[in-house]
């Protein structure tokens, strides 16, 4: 059997490795536009900031090593040109030789990846202008930074990518602005927690200006800046982080189907359709596991399932790719954030009657050196109860939250079925009571009524305004407002109607419930906890926290 596949990287060395164990005697060929077929591109940022030092060890196989290994043909600098369905071939030109060489296949697999989307705008071409895709494109900034004396950079894009080469840049010693034009970084991520992590990456000396659109990049000869629609950003070194595009302009005239952004479509077998051609990674549309609808998943880790898939499929056995989820993870500067599932946007509008909750809860023992928190928000279906999302932020180890998460979203979990997991505890790694199982917990109670509050979202759009604010942290934390030692409660407040709309904030949202709980007790009606309280919300605005007369 004649294997051919168009691309390496991910999806394609994985293709012919597993295939290969499954048929030493097979016909495999990779054909590669590059000379790295297989690299590490999620760690390109981090060879920019030297947490790598040495290029390469993000060059996972080289073409040699690979062909040794897996008993694979190899051939770089062939880029794929037109594909024969019907006579079963491929047009490759050899970027060496500038002749067309044509291949045959019983089998095809199409794994081009895709390639940084450069924006149509004035400056794109001059020095000091960089994208991040490929080893190649890490070296040239590095080099860069090195003998430019570069001092200021703008990073066009809000991104994981983009957020990441931000932070290695300042870990250089750069100032960095990150500019989007979207509302919010951190795509998939909720606006609150977006708005979160903006806040926090202002607060280390990373400057974000989302709603902000790139009109040209200034410079005679090299970047001096970056004209936007709200200034001119001093910038040095302007990497463009935008996005990416798929890789099958060649095969517009083949037959294959195309999704709106030009993947192929595929089924869950990888097959497209067209006889005896399938497509993988970052160039092929897939399948959302939850909602069963079309979702593009440009990850490593994706096209590395899909490849494997693949290959078993090619074999003939009867596989299917499950979907994707749309789990990342990104690092920041002092806070990493991972995600999985809906966002409670996309949640109601695949049709869920949908419930959330955003928690503050420790990561490890409290008393543990080094120990910090979790925000976590959690979407779940009302009707079922199943967990639908989860995001996390913090310093410490997010992954191990979102990896719980994605094994209870894949087996259809509810969360009734995860308020008692019996997972690891010691003070160096855990709490008592696991911080992803607290945080199932603080939803039941909101879904059982115990716990009403109020969202970060919902204080976002000031549904908060009117209400009567009480202070419920340890200390006085918010100047205009009533503070209350809620240990000393016990009766009502004094000057405080029972019907009053009280809006309960402290620290990270304990006392407040804590409060919440005591003033139900004696009589109280209208009392709300403000999920994530100060740890994730900014103060209030106007309320009526000041409330003349109320405390006479």
């Amino acid at each position: 059997m004649r294997v051919l596949i168009l691309g390496g990287v991910a999806a394609g060395t994985k293709t012919a490795a597993k295939f290969k164990r499954l048929h030493f005697n097979a016909d495999v060929t990779i054909l590669t536009k590059d000379k790295d077929i297989s690299y590490a591109g999620c760690g390109l940022p981090y060879y920019v900031g030297n947490v790598i030092t040495e290029k390469e060890k993000i060059i996972v196989n080289t073409p040699q090593k690979f062909a040794a290994l897996t008993g694979a043909n190899v051939l770089v600098g062939r880029e794929a040109i037109h594909l024969d369905a019907t006579n079963k071939t491929v047009t490759a030109k050899n970027l060496e030789t500038g002749e067309n060489e044509v291949y045959a296949y019983d089998a095809c697999v199409i794994a081009t990846g895709a390639s940084s989307i450069v924006p149509p705008v004035e400056g794109v071409s001059l020095e000091g202008v960089f994208t991040m895709r490929t080893p190649q494109d890490a070296e040239n900034l590095k080099q860069y930074i090195a003998s430019s004396g570069a001092k200021t950079a703008v990073v066009a894009g809000g991104g994981f990518i983009g957020l990441e080469v931000a932070e290695n840049l300042q870990s250089q010693g750069l100032q960095v602005s990150v500019i989007d034009m979207a509302p919010q970084i951190l795509p998939g991520f909720d606006p609150e927690l977006a708005a979160y992590a903006t806040r926090h990456l202002n607060k280390m000396g990373i400057s974000v200006l989302p709603s902000t659109k790139m009109e040209k990049i200034t410079g005679e000869t090299k970047a001096t800046g970056v004209q936007t629609d709200q200034g001119l950003l001093s910038a040095d070194i302007v990497v463009l982080s935008l996005g990416i595009r798929p890789n099958t302009a060649f095969l517009k005239d083949s037959g294959l189907e195309f999704s709106k952004n030009g993947a192929i479509l595929v089924d869950p077998t990888m097959y497209t359709g067209l006889s005896d051609v399938y497509a993988a990674g970052d160039c092929a549309m897939v399948y959302n596991r939850q909602t069963e609808q079309k979702a593009w998943a440009p990850m490593g880790s994706s096209a590395n399932m899909e490849g494997r898939i693949l290959a078993e499929v090619l074999d003939g056995t009867e596989k299917q790719f499950s979907g994707v989820l749309g789990t990342a993870i990104v690092k920041l500067p002092a806070l990493n954030t991972a995600r999985t599932g809906l966002n409670e946007a996309a949640a109601k509008a695949a049709g869920y009657e949908v419930e959330t909750i955003v928690t503050v809860n420790d990561d490890k023992a409290h008393y543990y050196p080094g120990a910090a928190n979790f925000i976590t928000k959690l979407i779940v279906d009302r009707n079922s109860k199943k967990l639908l999302g989860a995001q996390v932020l913090g310093p410490g180890a997010v992954d191990k939250m979102i990896d719980i998460a994605v094994t209870a979203i894949s087996l259809g979990a509810s969360i009734d079925q995860l308020d008692n997991m019996d997972l690891a505890y010691a003070p160096p790694f855990s709490t008592a009571i696991h911080p992803f199982v607290a945080a199932i917990q603080i939803l039941q109670n909101k879904l059982e009524g115990k716990l009403v509050s109020m969202t970060p979202a919902e204080y976002m759009q000031n549904r908060g305004k009117g209400y009567y604010i009480i202070d419920v942290s340890q200390v006085p934390a918010l100047p205009e407002a009533h503070f209350v030692d809620v240990a000393a409660v016990n009766g009502p407040l004094e000057g405080v109607p029972l019907d009053k709309e009280i809006l309960l904030i402290c620290t990270k949202g304990k006392r407040s419930y804590l409060l919440q709980q005591r003033l139900r007790h004696f009589g109280y009606t209208n009392t709300k906890v403000l999920e994530g309280a100060l740890w994730v919300n900014e103060p209030p605005l106007e309320t009526e926290s000041t409330n003349e007369g109320m405390d006479k």
